[in-house]
């Protein structure tokens, strides 16, 4: 099958570009699905599928049912493509949201000795996705030291932002704080970031 590139080969020497453009090629694939071209959602499967899948096996711990969710997500993601808007978050951000919710439909649909509610499920598995990722910080480097000087809510807001992809409005629901406190949280912990870091 012949499998169309929906990027203009840039030329060997400047690296950068090629992996600015390769960032801003899922908005690109994701409306090519929406125009019913099913070779891009084989390039976003190319792309990111490991990684999906990774994410998928994090959540609900089983493999079987990471596939699953994964094949799932795919249909959501030829199915709602032309719901995705680029000015209400990224691409990719917005590929891992229908993965990320269909675990956790996965999860309150699971039967379970010791049932839990949908709400608290998923702010435990946030809230173990962000300390996983700092965790897996070198305890040496100079990131970790600077985000351990944040306070909490600080830190969490602006993992969920750059590590789970989350928009302001989708930390405050799952934080249950004021979506002005999260942008302030972001605002003033990317500038004690900075600060620290130079």
């Amino acid at each position: 099958m012949h499998n169309t590139s929906f990027r203009i080969a840039a030329p060997r020497w400047d690296r950068k570009r090629e992996a600015d453009k390769r960032v801003t090629d899922y908005a690109k694939l994701i409306k090519a699905c929406a125009a019913g071209d099913k070779s891009a959602l084989q390039e976003i499967m190319h792309a990111e599928g490991g990684r999906m899948l990774g994410v998928a096996r994090r959540m609900l711990r089983r493999t079987d049912l990471a596939e699953d969710a994964l094949q799932d997500a795919l249909v959501l993601i030829w199915q709602r493509a032309h719901q995705f808007d680029e000015t209400r978050g990224t691409a990719k951000g917005w590929l891992y949201t229908i993965l990320r919710n269909r675990c956790l439909t996965m999860l309150r649909n699971e039967d379970r000795t010791d049932p839990m509610a949908p709400e608290v499920v998923e702010h435990a598995l946030n809230d173990r996705e962000l300390d996983t990722a700092f965790d897996r910080l070198d305890r040496s480097t100079d990131l970790r030291r600077c985000l351990e000087r944040l306070d909490l809510n600080t830190r969490r807001a602006i993992l969920a932002s750059y590590i789970l992809g989350h928009s302001h409005g989708e930390i405050a629901g799952r934080m249950a704080a004021p979506l002005g406190s999260v942008k302030s949280w972001v605002r003033r912990g990317l500038g004690k970031l900075r600060e620290c870091l130079s």
